[in-house]
């Protein structure tokens, strides 16, 4: 797997490093190849199972306008939040094979909601033609500023002296697992409050409706540096460039708590060898461009860019992790 940079490495120099390579893993020339004489002759409908301002939404609105230039034809944007981005995942795995829509897929959608939810209109690993593991997004748990705590240690122990609403993007989401683990973690019990994304999970929370919120930390960077939000800890293995000073939830008291979003490119199943070589090119050269490496990085974000094989396993692999926490958590959908 490619990974352009780690998420303590300053964008700048990761950004000089990453330009010195003379080969991208996984882009050899070959896929340089059209899917067809005249494609794209219209524009090409990315579709994000989120609502606009959450992680998912953030990183398309980096790539797109890059993405809209080697294309040729504009990228289109389309949210469609709710029901922890299955909808979004139904309608990709039910269009054509033709290139002209595809999905910036979350965690939340390819792997959790298959742990949570017995029906599904979708099978992530027979229903779409995976692309490319686009980037990873560290989590970092939020507060509204006007709780009294500034780490850790003191929000459990506000927990258990009051009820805490506890924000997520919906039912099933990330948000949801990380807000239940740390719940039997510590031994607390928070009230959960299902939005439909995490922008609406970010602003009940500033609002002040609910206290705290696993956010993506590419969504939740800009309002944690505007004084809107205040930052706990981080709910991945390891610590954020952009926050290199917060302690994460396992170095806080609590080893192995580790989880946090990813985002991939997914086509409809039966797509051509060609298209994805195609879609895989476009979408992993726009990943290796400087200004989109120093936007990503800046927010936090890790691009990767692994190949259409490297993602697929990455999808089977998470399809069991997340299964096996839903059943020890006792997390199923409603």
């Amino acid at each position: 797997m490619t990974r352009f940079a780690t998420a303590g490495c300053a964008p700048r120099a990761c950004t000089l490093v990453l330009l010195s390579a003379a080969v991208f893993a996984g882009a050899p020339a070959a896929l340089a190849q059209k899917p067809g004489d005249g494609w794209p002759a219209r524009p090409i409908r990315l579709l994000i199972p989120a609502s606009p301002g959450g992680g998912a939404d953030t990183l398309a609105r980096v790539l797109t306008p890059r993405l809209s230039e080697r294309f040729g034809q504009p990228v289109v944007i389309d949210n469609r939040p709710g029901a922890a981005g299955t909808i979004a995942m139904e309608i990709t795995s039910r269009s054509a094979p033709d290139g002209y829509t595809s999905i910036l897929t979350q965690s939340t959608s390819a792997v959790i909601a298959p742990a949570i939810q017995e029906k599904l209109p979708y099978r992530t690993l027979v229903d779409f033609s995976p692309v490319s593991l686009i980037a990873e997004v560290p989590h970092v748990l939020v507060v509204n500023p006007t709780v009294p705590v500034t780490n850790l240690k003191e929000l459990v122990a506000l927990a258990r002296t009051r009820s805490l609403n506890y924000a997520s993007s919906g039912i099933g989401a990330g948000s949801h697992f990380s807000g239940e683990m740390l719940d039997r973690a510590a031994g607390i019990r928070t009230v959960h409050l299902p939005y439909k994304g995490a922008g609406p999970a970010l602003a009940a929370v500033i609002a002040g409706e609910a206290q705290l919120f696993s956010s993506p930390i590419n969504a939740a960077i800009g309002h944690i540096k505007g004084g809107k939000l205040r930052p706990i800890a981080m709910t991945t293995a390891k610590r954020s460039g952009v926050l290199p000073d917060l302690p994460t939830i396992a170095e806080s008291g609590y080893p192995g708590f580790d989880i946090g979003t990813w985002f991939g490119l997914l086509l409809p199943p039966k797509a051509s060898k060609e298209l994805i070589a195609r879609m895989h090119a476009e979408y992993t050269g726009t990943l290796r461009m400087p200004d989109v490496l120093e936007r990503l990085q800046g927010d936090g974000t890790v691009p990767v860019g692994n190949t259409p094989d490297e993602f697929r396993k990455r999808i089977a692999v998470d399809l069991e992790r997340f299964a096996k926490i839903a059943r020890e958590a006792k997390i199923r959908a409603e």
